[in-house]
């Protein structure tokens, strides 16, 4: 009884426990580290490091004495033409056996050895980095499906009010059936999307089983920021990766061991010497009568002249296999720069993107919220309703998957660096010799099968598309019925300046959109550079102003800035102005407000030369 009593208390104690751990919210650091320390996988490449540190020691030995023991009795019986004799033998025997020169046989096996734990040692590194980045993947994907079911619960919530009202209508009979057919469908449609979405939520979650050893907690951890320590530049990553990745550290390694293996089968083209002493005690030994003491000590030595080619063969063999080596090696060092190469540019689109598709959601959302307004009073079609709020869903739904593929984009460059571990501030198993070491001297051939190099990263010419768009715009306008002129009108002076004067007008706008344009983009992409570009010398030449403005683009986060009620005065020749109403939000700070922008051709380039605002948050720069 008190046996069943524990054991249902211990029960009772694990559940408790096991519900303890469910509530607690749970971050991505701690099922990485748990992943990394249960993981089979790594598991698996531990040991295999382990066994090949007990495999260099078992080399090592070949360095010291061998010394054995042997004792044996026995009857012996002889009959020859010397007679017939029976002894009763007795002898214990010790002999000692020391290498003294193998032809480098084992200095080479134990450097064979000790390379071969690196390989070992930086594979398990590089298992556990990959293993770390299944992890991410999982735990941002689970986020991400819990994201999208409840979009696509949201979703359902619409369509199916929509549907009831629809309902009630046509029982009223002020509703077309079509309508309901139509509403109908969509709600079907809707359900389908979140079947969907739970179906993806399962596999997800059990992705996540698999790589942590546990369910997915109840409640988890936002994602946090990836982004610190990844270089400017591609090519300050390629040169992180190309010293320190330790997939391309293994495949270093690699090549020593084998080289150091060749070495060691040459050792049977020298001679072999050893120091052998013997000594031995016994009785009748080899039919000699009466008490034995046997005692010697030599020098061995010993040399294969001729193997039947077998060692020239093996020689060959191991020359073959370091060639080999270094094919893996540049097979290697190309993939990272590939993988790297794509995350990096993954960072650098995606977070363009995301201004994109945030700006589409919420363009969407105000026409949805109208579209309702609208149709309630009947000035807009069931049809567009329901188009506008698929739109919407989809656009919610490309928005969230953005920012997951944005934060797996900086991990994969983590992990393309080799430095996902320290970036997601993990433990990391040591072989007692230091971390991760820096390429030496015989990396150099592999950069020259792999150099720091990568595709460039495309940059869209937008000012070039929209003077296409321009260009596209003027081709649709409709043409003019020709006049066929007076002969007054032919000769006049002024309706052949007419037409200049109307092209420079077209051409100033165009150029100054696309300007007005590009001073937008360069704002909400913190570029302090890129935006002051877009002002004279003179008026950026106030450091105050330069230094507030560079101060609120380097702190804000993230800037939406919409532009809208846009007007193009054209003053003369040289000068303009743009008037538009301004709608600004970072993570700190937001307003709205009119702004007109003061234009002036300098040297060609149309620049700002000064800019006014107005609304009640305006402040004049």
């Amino acid at each position: 009884m008190s046996s069943n009593l524990k054991k249902l208390s211990l029960a009772v104690s694990l559940a408790l426990a096991t519900l303890h751990a469910h509530a607690q919210t749970q971050t991505l650091k701690d099922a990485a580290q748990k992943a990394i320390l249960t993981n089979p996988e790594v598991q698996a490449k531990w040991h295999s490091f382990q066994s090949t540190s007990s495999g260099r020691e078992a080399a090592f030995g070949a360095y010291l004495p061998n010394v054995s023991l042997s004792a044996d009795t026995g009857r012996d019986n002889r009959d020859n033409r010397l007679g017939k004799s029976e002894l009763s033998r007795t002898s214990a025997a010790i002999s000692l056996n020391q290498m003294i020169y193998d032809g480098f046989l084992t200095s080479n096996q134990v450097k064979q050895l000790d390379h071969l734990k690196q390989v070992r040692f930086f594979e398990l590194q590089d298992t556990s980095e990959l293993i770390a980045l299944e992890v991410v993947r999982a735990y941002a994907d689970v986020i991400r499906f819990r994201k999208l079911v409840s979009l696509s619960e949201d979703n359902y919530v619409r369509h199916r009010a929509v549907f009831e009202q629809i309902q009630a209508k046509s029982k009223a009979g002020v509703s077309r059936r079509v309508d309901l057919e139509q509403i109908s469908g969509r709600l079907a449609l809707a359900e389908s999307n979140l079947v969907t979405e739970t179906s993806n939520l399962h596999d997800v979650s059990a992705r996540f089983q698999r790589l942590v050893g546990s369910v997915p907690a109840k409640d988890l951890e936002n994602l946090g920021n990836l982004s610190n320590g990844v270089p400017s530049s591609i090519s300050g990553a390629l040169n992180t990766a190309f010293t320190s990745h330790p997939a391309l550290m293994a495949s270093l390694e690699n090549i020593e061991s084998v080289n150091s293996g060749m070495n060691s089968r040459k050792s049977a083209y020298q001679p072999r010497l050893d120091f052998k002493a013997r000594a031995e005690r016994g009785n009748n030994i080899n039919f000699v009568s009466g008490r034995t003491n046997n005692n010697s000590a030599e020098f061995v030595m010993s040399w294969n002249l001729f193997n039947g080619g077998s060692d020239k063969a093996r020689v060959q063999e191991a020359a073959d296999q370091l060639n080999l080596a270094k094919d893996l090696r540049d097979k290697t060092c190309r993939d990272i720069r590939q993988t790297l190469a794509i995350a990096y540019n993954d960072t650098r689109k995606l977070t363009d993107q995301l201004n994109f598709l945030d700006q589409h959601q919420l363009s969407i959302e105000k026409a949805r919220d109208a579209y309702r307004q609208q149709f309630d009073i009947g000035q807009r079609s069931l049809l567009d309703l329901l188009d506008t709020e698929n739109e919407l869903f989809q656009a919610k739904r490309s928005f969230s998957n953005a920012e997951i593929d944005l934060f797996f984009a900086y991990a994969r460059t983590q992990a393309g660096m080799g430095k996902l571990y320290s970036a997601l501030g993990l433990s990391r198993r040591d072989d007692n010799s230091g971390s991760l070491k820096n390429l030496d001297n015989n990396s150099n051939s592999a950069m020259a099968n792999c150099p720091i190099e990568a595709p460039e990263i495309y940059i869209v010419n937008k000012a070039q598309l929209d003077q296409r768009a321009m260009e596209g715009l003027t081709n649709l306008e409709p043409s003019k019925p020709i006049v066929k002129p007076t002969p007054l009108e032919s000769v006049a002076p002024v309706a052949k300046a007419e037409e200049p004067a109307k092209d420079h007008f077209m051409r100033s706008r165009s150029t100054m959109l696309n300007a007005l344009k590009g001073w937008r983009e360069a704002w909400i992409s913190m570029n302090p550079d890129a935006y002051f570009n877009f002002y004279s010398q003179k008026y950026t030449s106030r450091e105050s102003w330069k230094t507030a403005r560079r101060a609120r683009l380097m702190t804000a986060q993230k800037i939406s800035l919409d532009l809208s009620d846009i007007k193009f005065t054209m003053q003369d020749s040289k000068h303009a102005t743009t008037s538009f109403q301004q709608d600004y939000r970072s993570a700190s700070y937001q307003d709205s407000l009119e702004k007109t922008l003061f234009w002036e051709e300098i040297n060609g380039k149309w620049q700002i030369v000064n800019e006014t605002v107005s609304g009640p948050k305006a402040k004049q720069w």
